[in-house]
Formats: structure tokens, sequence, C-alpha cells
């Protein structure tokens, strides 16, 4: 237990600090409702959050912040960058916070916020769309976008096209305005997301939510499924939303549901912040 909490190769080998993009969005009111922590996917920035539902997690009276991974958005340029980098970022995010902070990962971010959980002691945790990793989700990918899925293989970037981000509903110019923001996530995170590492139980066992959408065209409902069952729960699904559900037609059904479950779910028990 002790090598497990220490950590001292993390000790001996810091990640690099780096200039993070960090956007806000806070209630007039200060209810001392937990602030909520976006943590965009690949190739997104803060923006993704930005766009929709981080004013619209203020005007429910939950401060809000989204952030963009070194690399991502306007934070700065980590070609380099690792999945551990990643997670410290988001770590040093949330420890700047007014108070615990419930962390909300989208696609790939997803993966990060799990890993975040180990260290961080997290009001709650949101999962949407979580592209966790492994061969399964990539072959998945693989056999719905071979073109843009391939090059990732050797080095390459991945690319996601339009429709397989957005349900049919987001007007055709919206897709493709929102498809022109997307980054690429450094080599070795790309990597990284092939043969992912196990995350470890989550610091005090917050509760955790998975949601996204049997429609994804990038995570299956197995996925999802598979997700959920690391928590002990099962996703919630909306139907008829893509996989940037925070971006598509109907951006409100998830971040409503999310705020719902915050506002009656219960805060986790400091007295197991150990477990």
């Amino acid at each position: 237990m002790r090598e497990r909490v220490m950590r001292a190769w993390e000790w001996a080998r810091p990640v690099r600090p780096a200039r993070r993009e960090v956007l806000a969005a806070v209630p007039e009111l200060d209810e001392g409702r937990p602030p909520l922590l976006f943590v965009p996917g690949f190739g997104h920035g803060a923006w993704a959050f930005a766009e929709h539902w981080l004013a619209h997690t203020s005007g429910r009276g939950f401060p809000a912040y989204a952030m963009s991974l070194r690399g991502h958005g306007d934070s700065e340029p980590a070609p380099d960058a690792t999945l551990r980098a990643y997670v410290h970022d988001v770590i040093q995010v949330a420890a700047d916070l007014p108070r615990q902070a419930v962390l909300v990962g989208h696609g790939a971010g997803a993966l990060v916020v799990a890993h975040a959980l180990a260290r961080y002691p997290a009001r709650a945790a949101v999962l949407v769309a979580p592209v966790l990793g492994g061969w399964p989700t990539f072959g998945a990918a693989l056999r719905r976008n071979p073109a843009g899925t391939l090059p990732a293989v050797f080095g390459g970037r991945l690319r996601l096209a339009p429709r397989q981000l957005f349900s049919r509903e987001l007007p055709d110019a919206d897709a493709r305005r929102y498809a022109a923001r997307l980054g690429g996530a450094a080599r070795r995170v790309q990597w990284a997301l092939l043969n992912p590492d196990e995350p470890e139980a989550a610091v005090g066992r917050p509760p955790v939510l998975v949601l996204g959408s049997p429609d994804d065209r990038v995570v299956p409902v197995s996925a999802l499924n598979r997700a959920a069952r690391r928590y002990d729960s099962a996703p919630l699904l909306f139907p008829g939303l893509g996989h940037d559900m925070m971006l598509d037609a109907r951006w409100r059904e998830p971040v409503d549901a999310i705020l719902d479950w915050l506002a009656k779910e219960p805060a986790p028990d400091p007295s197991r912040a150990g477990a």
C-alpha cells in the first residue's frame, strides 16, 4: 500500500508544467454547490463545453469550468505529451477550484478522468460517451471509419468525420464548423489508447455516472456497458444523439440529466477517502 500511495517514481520524474486554458461560468449567487470541471476528449478544447454546457450549468446554480488539456485548445502546445501529463493537468486544475469538484470527462477525456480519480478526491464523476481505449474500441472505430482511423496505427492523426460525431438533427453547417475546430492528440497518447493501463480505484469511491447514446458512431453500447460495470452501475442512454453530445442538436438532455443526478446524489463519505 505504501508504494501505491507514495508513488515514488512519480516524484522522481515529475510532469513538466504547462500553461492550461480554463474557461469559467459562475452563478451570480453562490449556493455552495460543487463546481463541475469539464474535460474534453482528444482533439477537442474547452470551447466544446463553452458552446452550450458551461453557461447552462451555471444557469442552474452550479459553478462550471472547462479546461483544455495541454496541446489542445488554447493550452500550451505539447506534441510529446503523455497520458500521465493529461491526468496531471486535470488534477492541477481541479485542485485550484474553490471546492471539491465533480469531474466530467467526454470521450477520451473520460479515460483521463478515470485515472485522475485515483489521485484526486472528487465529489463525483461523470463519464460522457467514454473512450476508454483497447482494441475492441479501436476495432469498432476502424470498421466505421477506416480512412480516418488507420493512420493513427502508424503515428498519424486520428480523424473523425462530422457525421461520426453528430446526429442528423444537427445542421450540416454546424457539424462542419465544429469538426473544423478539432485538433489532434499527442502520438504517444494515441498509442496509449490501443493498450491502456487499467485505472486504479477512485479515492474515496465517489459516485460515478456513465452516459452515452446507442446511436454513437464512435463508442458502441457494449463499451458503455463495460464502463458502467466498472462502477457497479448501468449507463444512462440518450437515443438519437451523436458522440459529441455537448454540441449536438439536443445538447440540453444529457447535461440536465447530469445536473439532476448531482442534485440528489449524496456526497461521498470522507472517512472512505483512503479506501
